[in-house]
């Protein structure tokens, strides 16, 4: 079975991410004073007297609100209510019991699920202020004092979620899920992949740049295997980065390329190119991920014979720091290719943690080194002794040499070039570690 799901629902402010933040024990959902920061279900996991289970943080819910991106969290609280087997409904003592407040108790009643009210910013250890036993008002039974900021009455929350837990739900998830980030400029589709790829309204999806603002995570499992996609806020110029809260977002998009097997590089057909795409790319280049790009919106484009190949080449150009790069051409919009997306992404991770043997690479080695000869200077030639890999993801190559500063960046790239041509080795970087024999210092490349 899945692991039991915990929801922290409530009306925006109130503290939901502070209180999230603090059972995970890490800084994942966003913290601020503004409402309405969390837009999107966070999970992660947690644990409590040896059980783990699913704790979701969910954006402020405004039974009434006419307001866009606020009827839109509404709705993915809900989606969060129907699919959790406990629900935490936080409140916030100082401003006391809301008229919004007992809205949201009557939508948790009529759901059926297990609701515990939590009392938020009771952070005075004792005897609880008057103002506590006015929640009794909402008629969910005994309110649970606590001070997310603090930790205090944190663990008898925990104990209380314990009690609702289903049976034979300690089975944790599958170890060989593809981690694939979904990342790019703000406002070139990614949150309308993700949607299209999972069949449901999984993350907001609005026209307004920026609406995304959490790295949010989609678990699936198809004919073409288990994956977990990660969409992120769209990654901007550090300049036009103005608001704190879009701050942590673009922090946010960096963290999930840190944890993503594959990096699906997301660009408007419309646009194209543009220098912050190179940005994005370069630094899941840097990290060493697999990459391919993705361009989206392509039945928006007029086509004519050869458009794709044309459109191709430009981008060829464009991407020249990343040439081991593919390119898919498709539309959320419509589907056009998407299940291409998957088979892109296993190839890509294939040659992302593909492991070459020692005689196999030196055989390559022996050719090209054959073909054409190392560089020399002032008499000196290179000699290459062996080569080895010495891990993977991306595929790291030692090169042992008796001088490293012979080893020149274009002979590096002849090398390489070989490699790739013999072993594949499209949508991932190569780096190699150049080491002179008889020094322990070496030269990354």
């Amino acid at each position: 079975m899945a692991l039991p799901v915990v929801a922290v629902v409530g009306r925006p402010n109130v503290g939901k991410s502070t209180l999230f933040n603090k059972l995970v024990g890490q800084r994942l959902s966003i913290v601020d004073d503004t409402p309405g920061v969390t837009r999107d279900r966070i999970y992660s996991k947690c644990e409590w007297r040896n059980r783990e289970f699913i704790i979701v943080d969910t954006g402020g819910i405004e039974p009434d609100s006419d307001d866009f991106i606020l009827a839109q969290m509404r709705r993915q609280s809900e989606a969060a209510i129907l699919k959790a087997d406990v629900i935490i409904f936080l409140t916030d003592l100082k401003s006391g019991v809301t008229a919004n407040d007992y809205e949201v108790a009557s939508m948790l009643l009529k759901s059926g699920k297990p609701v515990i009210l939590c009392v938020n910013k009771c952070d005075s250890v004792g005897e609880p202020q008057p103002e506590f036993y006015e929640f009794y008002n909402l008629g969910l039974g005994d309110p649970i004092p606590v001070s997310a900021a603090h930790g205090h009455g944190s663990g008898d929350l925990l104990d209380e979620i314990y009690k609702y837990f289903p049976e034979n739900s300690d089975e944790a998830y599958d170890d060989d899920y593809i981690k694939v980030a979904v990342i790019g400029k703000p406002n070139v589709g990614k949150s309308s992949i993700i949607n299209r790829i999972a069949g449901e309204e999984r993350v907001i999806v609005s026209d307004t740049a920026g609406t995304t603002r959490d790295a949010t995570d989609t678990v699936l499992e198809n004919e073409f295997g288990k994956f977990v996609f990660i969409d992120t806020a769209g990654i901007r110029k550090k300049s036009r980065v103005l608001e704190k809260i879009e701050h942590y977002s673009v922090l946010r998009a960096y963290m999930a390329v840190d944890r993503a097997d594959v990096c699906v590089i997301v660009i408007d057909a419309g646009t194209g190119f543009t220098e912050q795409d190179s940005k994005v790319a370069g630094y899941a280049h840097e990290q060493g991920k697999g990459c391919f790009i993705a361009v989206n919106k392509w039945d928006s484009i007029e086509k004519s014979t050869g458009t794709m190949e044309e459109y191709r080449k430009k981008l060829e150009e464009s991407f020249s720091f990343m040439s081991y790069a593919e390119f898919i051409f498709i539309s959320a919009k419509t589907g056009q290719r998407i299940n291409q997306l998957f088979e892109m992404i296993n190839k890509v991770n294939a040659q992302n943690c593909m492991r070459i043997t020692t005689g196999m690479l030196n055989d390559v080695l022996s050719y090209a080194t054959t073909r054409i000869q190392p560089p020399s200077d002032k008499g000196k030639r290179l000699k290459i002794y062996y080569m080895t890999q010495a891990s993977t993801r991306p595929p790291t190559f030692v090169v042992f040499v008796n001088r490293a500063d012979l080893f020149h960046f274009s002979y590096q790239r002849y090398i390489e070039n070989q490699i790739r041509q013999t072993f594949g080795l499209s949508g991932t970087p190569v780096r190699f570690i150049v080491r002179e024999r008889g020094k322990n210092e070496d030269t990354k490349v």
